[in-house]
């Protein structure tokens, strides 16, 4: 007897469990349909965006990156907690109108949010912050007690 690889697609139309696959493909593509932001018109915006985001420990302090371009400063709220920071904003979508051709845009709009929890405690009313060419820098005093100290460990 040769044992043959099972392919459950190859054989569809002859299985009776995978006509559901149809079904549950149908449904998964209307729970996606739902969870995708629209405009006042219907249409669907796309999912939003996630600032991508790069931290760096020191001795004295945390810095943090967040890449969020195309917006200014006013755009973006900071709020800052001793043990996270919360970044949010809206990228407002630009209506062109174009009369010859085909428009395009795979620009992501929309409101964000990010949350980012800090490995240590910080001074949260220290914050120093600075937004240019699209990248918010943020640094993040640690606090006195956080700071790395130097402790001698006795061996038995």
């Amino acid at each position: 007897m040769a044992l043959i690889r099972w392919d459950p697609f190859r054989d569809i139309e002859r299985l009776e469990p995978f006509r559901d696959i149809d079904t549950l493909q149908r449904q998964m593509n209307r729970l996606f349909d739902r969870l995708t932001p629209t405009t006042n018109g219907g249409e669907s915006m796309g999912f939003g965006f996630v600032p991508a985001a790069e931290m760096e420990e020191t001795d004295d302090a945390i810095h943090l990156r967040l890449e969020v371009p195309g917006l200014e400063a006013k755009d973006l709220n900071v709020e800052v907690t001793a043990d996270a920071v919360s970044i949010s904003g809206e990228r407002k979508s630009e209506t062109k109108t174009e009369e010859k051709g085909i428009a395009r845009s795979e620009f992501r709009y929309g409101r964000f949010q990010r949350v980012i929890p800090l490995p240590v405690q910080i001074q949260n009313d220290k914050v120093e912050a600075e937004y240019k060419d699209g990248i918010l820098r943020l640094t993040l005093p640690k606090s006195v007690s956080d700071k790395q100290k130097t402790v001698k460990v006795n061996i038995g």
